[in-house]
C-alpha cells in the first residue's frame, strides 16, 4: 500500500479518485468501456528521458500509419528535432521489432543507449547506430545501472551483484551467496512496497569513484511465505513470496561496502538484533562515506549515520524521533564543493528543507511555514538555487518554486491555479511541466530554469478523442462538528436541477499518504457516474496527506475510527443540501478505500450500499512496514488490530455489499476477502462477492467487467424502490472461527 505515491496506486487515483474533469461538449454518452479506460488520457511525451548534460532530451514517436517506432532527440530551446534512431536500428538481426526504450538510460557519454529486453542488456551507440547484446544468460540480468565514470555496468543476477567492465566485456561476481531467498543488491518485496518505491528493487549506489559499490544483503529465510496460486494449469501451480505480514519476522538485512574487483565485503550495519530498516543509501561526493538511513521498526526513530566504508566505524549525524511515526522522503543532496548536505525534515509537523554540515551540525532553515515541499527536485549546476514542488499556495495545489540555498529569494515559477508535475533536467537549467487542473487538460511544456516557456510538449488528444459533455467538480469547504475544517469536492449530474433529489456516491480512500481532493484533470469514472444521474462526493479524512503532520496522526493505532467519523461528518453535510436524497448514499472504494468501505457498512447505518475492491479486512493480513508504521505491533495493541477489522464486525454489516477480489493479488491478499465472506457467511448476511482469475492488485485485465458489475448494482441498489437489496437480518448462524494470518499449504 505503500507510500502510495507510485506505479498503479498512482494512475488508479487520475482515473477513479482523483479530481476528474474533461472538457468540452458532445453529444455523444460516454460508454463504461471509455470511462474505464486509460486510452486517450496519457500526456506527455513518449519515452521522454533527459540527456545526461541537461541539455536535451530524447523521446519515441509512433507512426500513425504505419506504427513505425523513431527516437527522436531534441535540443533545449533548438529548432527541430532530430531522428536518433529508426524502429529498424534497435531491432535485433534475430528479432522482429524493436527493441522497447522503456526503462531505457543514457550513459554519461549521452550517446550510448542502454535498453533491457529478454532478461538481457544491450548497448545502442547513436553515432554508428549500431546495437549489440551484451549478456545473453539464461537468467535475468536485474537492477541494472552503469557507473559515474559510464565505463561499468552493475546488475543482479540470480540474488548475486555482479559488475562488467564494457570495454573489455569481463563480467566480475561480487557476491556468491544469492539466489531466491538471499537477495545481493535487490530489495525484498516488503522494502520496494512500503519503504523505497513501488517497483523500486535496486538495493545498491556505486561509489563516486566508480570503483566500490554499498548494497543490501537480504536473508529471507525467517520470513513467512503466502501462496499466490496460478489457476489455469490442469494441476493449479503455487508460487510461494516472501512477505511479512505485521508482527513476523522481517529480512535479515546488512549493508555492505564491496570492490568492483571482488574480495570481501566490508559490513557497516546489521539488523539482527535490532531489527532496523536501512531504506536510503547514498555516497559523499568524495567517496569518504557512505551515508545511510536507520529506521526502528515501529518507525517512531530515525537515524542519519555516516559509516566509513574502509572499517566500518559510524557515527549518527542527525536523529529524529516521534511519538506516532517518521514519514520517510526523498530529501537529501549533499553539496559538492562543500562537506554540506541538504535535509528534509518535519520537525515543525510540515516537511521542509535544511543545511547541515557533515558533523550533523545545522547551518540554516532554507524553507518554512503551514506548508510542505511535496517533492524536492534538485539543485542547478551552480549549486545556488534549489527547486522543488510545494503547497504553498494552496494545499489541494502543486506548485513549482525555487530558492536559494540560504532561504532567500523564494519565487514561484508556475502559472494557473492546479497541479504541476515536474521533471528537471540534470544539471537544473530546465524542466518540463505536466499541468492540469479541474478545468484544464493536461498540458506538457518545457520551459527554462527562470520560467520561461519554450515549447508545448503535449496536449490531452482534442482531435482524436471522443469529446464528452462534463459536469465540473466543485470544491467545497465545510466545517464539522468538532469544530475542524475539511475540504471535499462534489461532481453534480449533468443537467442538474436544484429542486430535485439525487442519490450519492461517496468515493472514499482515506488512508496515509494520499490526497484525493486534488485540483487537477483525472477520467471519466466519476463523469460517467455523473451522466447516469448520480452525485459524487469525496473529502479527505484525518490520516490522509497534505495538511501536515498532525493531521494524519490521530489514525495511530485505531484505523478506520477517525477516519470514519471524518466521513460520517461528510455525510452530514451532504444531507444539508436539499438536492441531496439522504436515503440513497452508496460508498465505495478501492484497497484502503475497499478497507473503508467495509469498516463504514460495518461500524454505521447511513450508507445503503457499498463496493469494496481488494480491501484489507484484518489488519495482522497486511505486510510489517505498513501495519506497524501506524498500529504498531499486534502484541503491543491488540485491542487497536481487533477493534480496527471488518471481520471482526461482520455481523453488523448494514446495506447492500458487493465485495471485488484478484485471486493473485500479491499487495492485500485474497485471504481478506475469504476471511470476510467466511465471518459474514457465519453471521447470516447476504452479500455479493466477484473474484477474478489470476488478477493482482489492480486488476488491470478485467477493468470493464469490473466497472461494468459496479454500475450495475448502483443502479439496483441507488435507483431502487427503497430496498437496499437481500435482507441483513442474521440467519442465526453467528459461529466464530479462528482467524490465521498464514494459509497453510499442503
Amino acid at each position: 500500500m505503500k507510500t502510495m505515491q507510485r506505479s498503479f496506486f498512482q494512475a488508479f487515483l487520475m482515473l477513479v479518485l482523483a479530481t476528474g474533469a474533461v472538457l468540452a461538449q458532445l453529444e455523444n454518452p460516454i460508454t463504461i468501456a471509455e470511462a474505464t479506460s486509460f486510452a486517450g488520457f496519457r500526456t506527455g511525451l513518449t519515452g521522454f528521458s533527459w540527456l545526461p548534460d541537461g541539455k536535451a532530451y530524447t523521446y519515441t514517436t509512433f507512426d500513425p500509419q504505419t506504427r513505425e517506432m523513431r527516437l527522436m532527440k531534441q535540443v533545449v530551446g533548438g529548432a527541430e528535432a532530430t531522428v536518433v534512431a529508426e524502429g529498424a536500428d534497435l531491432t535485433p538481426s534475430t528479432g522482429e521489432r524493436p527493441l522497447s526504450t522503456r526503462g531505457s538510460q543514457w550513459l554519461p557519454d549521452g550517446k550510448t543507449l542502454l535498453l533491457e529486453s529478454g532478461g538481457d542488456i544491450w548497448l545502442f551507440e547513436s553515432e554508428g547506430k549500431k546495437l549489440r547484446q551484451i549478456t545473453t544468460t539464461p537468467e535475468r540480468e536485474e537492477e541494472v545501472n552503469f557507473s559515474p565514470d559510464g565505463q561499468k555496468l552493475a546488475y543482479v543476477r540470480s540474488g548475486n551483484l555482479y559488475v562488467m567492465n564494457l570495454a573489455t566485456g569481463v563480467e566480475t561476481r561480487l557476491t556468491s551467496d544469492g539466489n531466491d531467498i538471499i537477495l545481493n543488491g535487490k530489495l525484498d518485496w516488503v522494502y520496494q512496497e512500503e519503504l523505497v518505491g513501488r517497483g523500486q528493487f535496486r538495493a545498491y549506489a556505486w561509489s563516486p569513484n566508480s570503483d566500490r559499490l554499498a548494497y543490501l544483503r537480504f536473508d529471507q529465510s525467517e520470513v513467512p511465505t503466502y501462496p499466490i496460486v496460478n489457476w489455469d494449469p490442469l494441476h493449479p501451480e503455487v508460487e510461494n513470496m516472501r512477505y511479512p505480514k505485521a508482527g513476523d519476522t522481517n529480512s535479515h538485512v546488512r549493508l555492505g561496502v564491496v570492490s568492483i574487483n571482488g574480495g570481501e565485503t566490508v559490513w557497516l550495519a546489521d539488523n539482527a538484533d535490532s531489527d532496523d530498516y536501512y531504506p536510503r543509501i547514498y555516497w559523499t561526493p568524495d567517496g569518504s562515506q557512505v551515508a545511510f538511513v536507520r529506521l526502528n521498526r515501529v518507525q517512531q526513530n530515525l537515524a542519519f549515520v555516516f559509516a566509513d566504508p574502509a572499517r566500518g566505524s559510524q557515527k549518527v549525524v542527525i536523529e529524529e524521533s516521534d511519538p506516532f511515526w517518521v514519514n520517510l522522503g526523498d530529501n537529501v543532496y549533499f553539496l559538492k564543493d562543500k562537506k554540506e548536505f541538504l535535509w528534509g525534515s518535519e520537525e515543525s509537523g510540515y516537511n521542509h528543507l535544511y543545511r547541515y554540515n557533515y558533523s550533523g551540525k545545522r547551518l540554516g532553515k532554507i524553507t518554512g511555514g503551514e506548508w510542505y515541499v511535496d517533492n524536492f527536485l534538485g539543485v542547478d549546476a551552480a549549486e545556488k538555487n534549489l527547486y522543488f514542488t510545494a503547497t504553498r499556495e494552496d494545499l489541494r495545489e502543486r506548485h513549482l518554486y525555487r530558492v536559494g540555498l540560504n532561504g532567500k529569494g523564494l519565487k514561484r515559477l508556475t502559472n494557473g491555479s492546479g497541479t504541476h508535475s515536474i521533471s528537471l533536467s540534470p544539471d537544473g537549467s530546465a524542466y518540463t511541466d505536466r499541468f492540469s487542473s479541474m478545468s484544464v487538460r493536461s498540458r506538457t511544456t518545457l520551459h527554462r530554469s527562470s520560467g520561461e516557456e519554450l515549447a508545448v510538449l503535449a496536449e490531452n488528444d482534442a482531435g482524436q478523442q471522443k469529446r464528452y459533455t462534463a459536469s465540473l467538480p466543485e470544491m467545497i469547504t465545510f466545517e464539522g462538528d468538532n469544530g475542524l475544517t475539511y475540504y471535499g469536492q462534489i461532481i453534480k449530474p449533468f443537467n442538474f436541477d436544484s429542486k430535485k433529489q439525487y442519490p450519492v456516491i461517496v468515493s472514499v480512500y482515506g488512508g496515509p499518504h494520499a490526497q484525493t481532493v486534488v485540483n487537477r484533470s483525472g477520467g471519466l469514472w466519476d463523469q460517467y457516474l455523473a451522466q447516469e444521474g448520480y452525485i459524487v462526493f469525496r473529502m479527505d479524512n484525518r490520516g490522509a496527506a497534505g495538511r501536515g503532520h498532525e493531521w494524519e496522526t490521530p489514525i495511530y493505532q485505531q484505523m478506520g475510527k477517525i477516519e470514519l467519523e471524518d466521513q460520517l461528518r461528510g455525510v452530514a453535510y451532504l444531507k444539508s443540501l436539499p438536492y441531496v436524497d439522504g436515503e440513497r448514499i452508496g460508498i465505495w472504494g478501492w484497497s484502503y478505500g475497499g478497507y473503508m468501505t467495509l469498516y463504514a457498512l460495518t461500524h454505521s447505518r447511513v450508507f445503503r450500499a457499498g463496493v469494496s475492491v481488494a480491501p484489507v479486512t484484518d489488519w495482522r493480513f497486511y505486510d510489517s512496514a505498513y501495519t506497524e508504521r501506524y498500529m504498531g505491533l499486534p502484541k503491543d495493541n491488540p485491542e487497536g488490530y481487533a477493534a480496527s477489522s471488518p471481520v471482526n464486525a461482520a455481523d453488523s454489516l448494514h446495506g447492500a455489499l458487493l465485495m471485488i477480489h484478484g485471486t493473485a493479488d500479491d499487495n492485500v491478499h485474497f485471504q481478506n476477502a475469504i476471511h470476510m465472506a467466511d465471518r459474514l457467511t457465519d453471521a447470516g448476511k447476504q452479500f455479493d462477492i466477484m473474484y477474478y482469475h489470476n488478477q493482482t492488485h489492480g486488476i488491470a485485465a478485467d477493468r470493464l467487467h469490473l466497472f461494468t458489475k459496479m454500475a450495475a448494482f448502483w443502479e439496483k441498489n441507488l435507483k431502487g424502490n427503497g430496498t437496499t437489496g437481500p435482507s441483513q437480518a442474521s440467519a442465526g448462524g453467528t459461529e466464530s472461527k479462528a482467524v490465521q494470518a498464514h494459509p497453510a499449504v499442503h
